[in-house]
């Protein structure tokens, strides 16, 4: 790692498109104070966030960590923190961050850092990693600390990361993953945060406005107030079930949605499935977001326009709180059936933004976009 002369060091937050690059533009602003702050020597921090999607066709820790290199390498930087979205395997371990302290690289993995305060955890992960690669440059050392201490943010007694394994030949010295049905829990749920489901419920207009299409009818219909007064509640329990599952369902084989690998080995299928449980979690998330505005929006739509006269000598009950819900619970379930059949109207653009593998094919794209106007000039 070089350091920069007048005390300045030039640390470059290499952050894949979209959420890792607007978490290293959101620390950027505060980085530079709280690592001067942090190292305790004098020295000024100059950050500096570059968005460009350095894991386009590779998912190798190995192959990303010479990326890095030649990417530091060519434009003179410091320290490289690379940051991705993308879940990494090495040695059949989900990797959290790869350091180097002889080239000034850190690669960090957002989703094992969790789903929970995301930000704050990232911007501690890259604080830590900053510091360790400087202050070994500092003592005039070479490689990692050699009792590879943990670091603070990535462990805690519910965050079950230690050291993994490091080849002989690869540029990393110090590697962290994380292991364990409560790592896998862990990365699944920060895969899904950074999928960041609720930006599918906006990509579901078309569909939405034919669930309410379809509540708006079924609310004024007489066979359904009466199919609603003589179901019980596991029935209505059985029907929402069964209404989201449909239209999840349906969403992620209308979008392609489901990912299949061509590789065979061990990682690959690892990924898979993680690529799909992510995708069915965050679908789902979004779907059940869409079926609980469907109850309210169908609630209100039922107190503005139903007679309690005419319900009442339609189904010989009278019009109470209980059939208002009962009957917005139920038209909610017919609605969302409804919904599914709207959704081929939808563009898969924001649907295909829920799975990782589709995010992964257009950083490809990307990749080759860039390279094509390279040689082009």
């Amino acid at each position: 790692m070089r350091v920069s002369s007048q005390d300045v060091t030039v640390v470059a937050l290499l952050a894949d498109p979209d959420a890792p690059t607007e978490i290293a533009q959101r620390m950027a602003r505060i980085l530079p104070t709280r690592l001067a702050d942090k190292s305790g020597q004098g020295r000024r921090f100059d950050v500096v966030v570059v968005s460009e999607p350095f894991t386009a066709g590779t998912e190798d820790p190995p192959t990303l960590m010479r990326r890095i290199m030649d990417r530091g390498r060519a434009e003179r930087w410091d320290i490289v923190v690379a940051l991705t979205d993308l879940p990494l395997h090495s040695h059949g371990r989900k990797l959290v961050v790869d350091l180097s302290h002889e080239h000034g690289l850190a690669l960090l993995s957002l989703p094992p850092l969790g789903g929970l305060r995301l930000q704050t955890r990232a911007r501690r992960a890259v604080e830590e990693a900053v510091l360790s690669l400087v202050g070994r440059r500092a003592t005039g050392a070479e490689g990692p600390p050699q009792s590879q201490p943990l670091l603070g943010p990535f462990v805690s007694r519910l965050a079950p990361i230690h050291p993994g394994p490091v080849g002989e030949e690869e540029t990393a010295d110090l590697r962290y993953v994380v292991s364990g049905p409560r790592g896998y829990l862990r990365v699944l749920v920060g895969m899904v945060r950074a999928n960041r489901p609720w930006r599918l419920v906006p990509g579901l207009s078309k569909a939405l406005a034919a669930a309410l299409a379809t509540g708006a009818v079924a609310t004024v219909n007489s066979t359904i107030w009466n199919l609603a007064e003589s179901l019980s509640t596991p029935r209505l329990v059985i029907a929402t079930v069964g209404s989201v599952a449909l239209m999840i369902g349906w969403l992620i084989v209308d979008a392609q949605l489901w990912h299949r690998s061509a590789e065979v080995s061990r990682e690959a299928r690892q990924r898979a499935r993680l690529y799909n449980a992510s995708t069915v979690m965050t679908v789902g998330i979004g779907v059940l977001v869409c079926y609980v505005g469907l109850i309210v929006i169908n609630l209100v739509w039922a107190l503005f326009i139903l007679n309690g006269q005419v319900f009442a000598s339609t189904t010989r009950t009278p019009l109470h709180a209980a059939e208002y819900w009962t009957l917005s619970w139920f038209v909610a379930s017919v609605a969302t059936v409804g919904g599914a059949l709207g959704t081929g109207l939808e563009s898969d653009e924001a649907i295909r933004a829920a799975a990782y593998s589709k995010r992964e094919q257009e950083r490809r794209h990307m990749l080759q976009d860039d390279d094509g106007d390279q040689l082009a000039t």
